[in-house]
């Protein structure tokens, strides 16, 4: 399936607002409410929207410290590595990339000392070579 405009469009609004309602969506695009809850059934169904979810603010969470970190790993090791990772609650976001690391993560901690003991904790995972932290300073676009 490739979406055509409307609903591109749709995955757009949903993006900025996802409790945005089908109605709403509907006086957006011009189209009846029932055929914006058709496309989004279809782009449920095809796997063009995987899931609905929200974008917390980790400062008032009490995660002061957001990193994207970048691991590179020993081949063999990459994946188990990689999904180690994922089970950690402090593991946001976690990727397998082609580029400068193997593996990036974005990584949440209260403050400082627990980034250092996260960074610790990684490092004595069986397989890790290196591991580049980068701090996130200010988010522009989320």
């Amino acid at each position: 399936m490739i979406p055509d405009d409307k609903d591109m469009k749709i995955l757009e609004l949903l993006q900025k607002d996802s409790r945005l309602s089908y109605t709403d969506i509907s006086k957006v695009l011009k189209i009846t409410e029932a055929a914006v809850r058709k496309r989004v059934s279809k782009l449920v169904n095809n796997g063009v929207i995987r899931r609905f979810t929200i974008i917390p603010d980790h400062v008032k969470l009490g995660f002061r410290v957001v990193s994207l970190t970048g691991i590179d790993a020993q081949p063999d090791k990459l994946f188990s590595i990689a999904k180690k990772i994922s089970e950690k609650t402090w593991a946001k976001k976690v990727y397998i990339t082609a580029g400068d690391h193997s593996i990036m993560a974005e990584i949440w901690a209260k403050d400082n000392e627990e980034f250092s003991k996260i960074i610790h904790e990684i490092e004595q995972m069986d397989g890790v070579i290196k591991i580049c932290p980068a701090m996130i300073l200010e988010a522009i676009k989320e």
